[in-house]
């Protein structure tokens, strides 16, 4: 077997949701607080309009336990939502991200 590095090994324990939600003040925080309440670390975070404004897309990038499966389905609950997708560590949008932070 190869020797996985520790980026490697990272990605394999993360993954990304891409939310989508409507666009208005508070969104974020009852997203945030959804996972915040149940003392589930996120990594990062990215939130941009989309469209005309009226709704944006979130993006965190979360640890990946047991509990994740379950963490979407109450994701998927809240009001603001609708959409949430899975994706793995790699997704572009944080890769290409890391980039702009780089010394």
């Amino acid at each position: 077997m190869n020797a996985i590095n520790r980026n490697e090994l990272d990605a394999l324990n993360r993954a990304v949701l891409e939310i989508d939600v409507n666009n208005h003040p508070g969104v974020m925080s009852h997203v945030i607080g959804l996972f915040s309440r149940r003392t589930y670390n996120v990594e990062g975070i990215l939130c941009l309009p989309v469209g005309d404004g009226r709704q944006s897309r979130i993006w965190l990038l979360v640890n990946e336990d047991q509990r994740l499966p379950q963490m979407i389905k109450q994701a998927q609950k809240l009001e603001d939502v609708i959409a949430v997708r899975r994706h793995n560590a790699n997704h572009a949008v944080f890769s290409e991200l890391e980039s702009f932070f780089q010394a």
